[in-house]
């Protein structure tokens, strides 16, 4: 490394001479590819994203100028370049780097950014605020074309160009969302990169026309108009942007010319700039989609380190279970927002493209469109991560629940996810639906309880809200034939005489591991699988509090309006006299790390629930 090592920011990158920045850049893939190969990560976005960060950095004065990337996919190269190189081996575990942004990290993380769509609206109002107070630095906005089907992105825009705000775009085109590129706006995009050659002549012609005060400028306006019409991509022009590109987005030099012209112009700016996958590694930009988000990998071969396959995650068994019943009922539909693969879509997607529909990174698109599916007599299931569902809860209010239209949210990545920290656990949506009425809330315990789950999902002719983890399942017999759950009702595993745990979701395994742990402690422990937060099983709850008088609640979940919320209200509203303590997420932001250093900091794996439901009865922790 030998450019990487002198550089800690900004300032030692503008002491490179420029024919210097592609070597800088090679040094920073290398370290990304070695750091992320160790510890999983986002590889594909930020190696193809490094040489237009090398660029700008060296073009802006950062931090005083602002960039502002949307999600942190493409910016290990920034945080390689803005004095975090020697913590990057570091990114994604406990107590180490983040993998996306956070203002807290280093002052050249503008704005957070662990979502997509956000980065145009965050860059407006810190353009609208430097305008406000009179300064003077430059505003930068990164956004992947991904990021541009978000109906945010698009809010942002038409309010940018009507204002007249003096900022860049960067229009980071790897011609790929997560998955394959998809909607009328990969097309535009497309047909941009093919007209090309007739964009610069257009382009040579203005300038040309320039020479001539009068005739010039009416036959430039007439250009300009005919242009918009021929190129659909000049859509950002009537929106109020000046066009630029596109530029090759790995010709640093070329990057850093254009980037010297269009940082000086009036008004907003975009800069489209071509990149490509996984650039600089050869199975990354052979398999971008398999290297967008990856687990440890060898370097030489680029094969992942994933532990055996032996026991199916909870997404293989949604994928499989969704197959298996749209094969028997073709009303059977299946949205996405940009992730068949992460959500098993694929599958499904493979098997019947005709019920198929990505509608790109646009959540609350895709629930709306959804609850139309329904209302022509569908089955839609909205396959989206719980993070991402936080986006869509009005449309889950206004357009599937207020309509009561049997809509089934599939919500994968529910609870503790692990590496990517508090912009991704899905640790709030029990507490964000369970207020809806007419909505029934669902969690299995186990990969053999979600394909019940599921089936009975779509037999229960009514929104759904089906949470799942993400990982492995528990090594459960998986039953040959699928079964109807009977609305509301939990099971009880057994009952105890000291105390009940009533358990939700991927928790109810370990909580029987804690009774366990308690009856061979000398506490007789009981454990009920509640499977439904809403409707809830007040029955199995009354039944539970008569025989300990003491219930613990335990939750993958935000204890303020979760399950153990719920419970506590049930017990209230039916006067049941029952000493309570409820295990969850407590109230502040999980931080990233393996989702088992997680649960054990959090106090919800098996020996550390065992230990804090022993002090709570008045005794001392299990010995083990």
């Amino acid at each position: 490394m030998e450019l990487l090592g002198k550089i800690r920011g900004s300032k030692d990158l503008k002491k490179l001479n420029l024919d210097q920045l592609p070597k800088l850049a090679r040094e920073v893939r290398e370290a990304i590819v070695s750091g992320i190969s160790r510890t999983g990560g986002h590889l594909a976005s930020s190696l193809g994203a490094a040489d237009l960060i090398v660029a700008l950095h060296y073009s802006y004065d950062t931090p005083q100028d602002k960039i502002i990337f949307d999600t942190g996919h493409q910016t290990y190269a920034h945080k390689i370049l803005t004095g975090r190189a020697e913590k990057f081996p570091t990114i994604r575990q406990k107590g180490g780097l983040s993998g996306f942004l956070k203002r807290y990290e280093s002052e050249y993380d503008v704005f957070g950014a662990g979502h997509a769509s956000t980065a145009l609206s965050a860059a407006a109002g810190i353009a609208a605020a430097r305008d406000q107070s009179g300064g003077k630095y430059k505003v930068v906005a990164v956004v992947a074309d991904g990021c541009m089907t978000g109906g945010m992105a698009w809010e942002a825009m038409q309010n940018i160009g009507q204002l007249g705000i003096e900022m860049l775009v960067v229009l980071n085109d790897n011609q790929m969302f997560i998955s394959q590129r998809v909607g009328r706006l990969g097309h535009i995009l497309t047909k941009m990169l093919t007209l090309g050659s007739v964009q610069r002549a257009v382009r040579r012609t203005e300038l040309f026309l320039s020479r001539f005060p009068f005739w010039g400028r009416i036959i430039r306006r007439v250009i300009k108009r005919a242009r918009v019409f021929f190129f659909p991509g000049m859509i950002f022009e009537e929106m109020g942007f000046a066009y630029f590109g596109p530029v090759d987005g790995h010709n640093i030099p070329e990057l850093v010319e254009v980037l010297g012209y269009v940082k000086n112009l009036r008004g907003p700016v975009l800069l489209h700039v071509v990149t490509r996958k996984g650039k600089g590694y050869e199975p990354a930009e052979s398999g971008p989609t398999e290297f967008h988000g990856t687990p440890r990998f060898d370097v030489e071969t680029g094969l992942s380190k994933k532990d055996p396959a032996s026991i199916p995650t909870f997404t293989r068994v949604f994928s499989d279970t969704l197959v298996r019943l749209a094969a028997a009922d073709r009303r059977i539909t299946a949205i996405t927002a940009a992730m068949p693969e992460g959500t098993g879509l694929d599958a499904f997607r493979d098997k019947f493209p005709d019920r198929y529909y990505d509608v790109g990174i646009a959540e609350e698109h895709a629930v709306t469109f959804a609850a139309g599916l329904a209302a022509e007599g569908l089955k839609p299931v909205a396959a989206i991560y719980s993070t991402f569902m936080q986006r869509s809860f009005d449309q889950v209010m206004h357009d599937i629940a207020l309509q009561k239209l049997p809509v089934v949210i599939a919500m994968d990545r529910a609870g503790v996810v692990g590496e990517d920290g508090p912009t991704h656990h899905g640790v709030f949506d029990l507490g964000l639906f369970r207020m809806l009425p007419d909505v029934a809330v669902m969690a299995p315990a186990d990969e053999d309880e979600l394909q019940h789950m599921l089936y009975t999902a779509f037999a229960l002719n009514m929104p759904v809200m089906l949470r799942y983890p993400r990982g492995k399942g528990f090594g459960v017999d998986m039953a040959a034939e699928l079964k109807l759950l009977p609305l509301g009702k939990g099971r009880i595993i057994n009952k105890g005489k000291a105390v009940n745990i009533l358990a939700i979701g991927n928790r109810v395994h370990p909580a029987i591991k804690a009774a366990e742990l308690l009856k061979a402690g000398g506490i007789d422990a009981g454990v009920a699988d509640m499977r439904f937060v809403k409707p809830l099983d007040g029955e199995l709850i009354t039944e539970m509090a008569a025989a300990s008088k003491r219930l613990v609640t335990v939750e993958d979940n935000a204890l303020m309006g979760g399950f153990g919320s719920a419970a506590l209200e049930y017990l209230n509203e039916n006067a049941i006299q029952s000493t309570v303590l409820r295990l969850g997420i407590p109230d502040r932001y999980v931080d990233q790390g393996r989702p088992d250093e997680l649960y054990d900091e959090l106090g919800l794996n098996s020996a550390k629930m065992a230990d804090r439901i022993a002090e709570w009865l008045g005794g001392s922790k299990i010995v083990r």
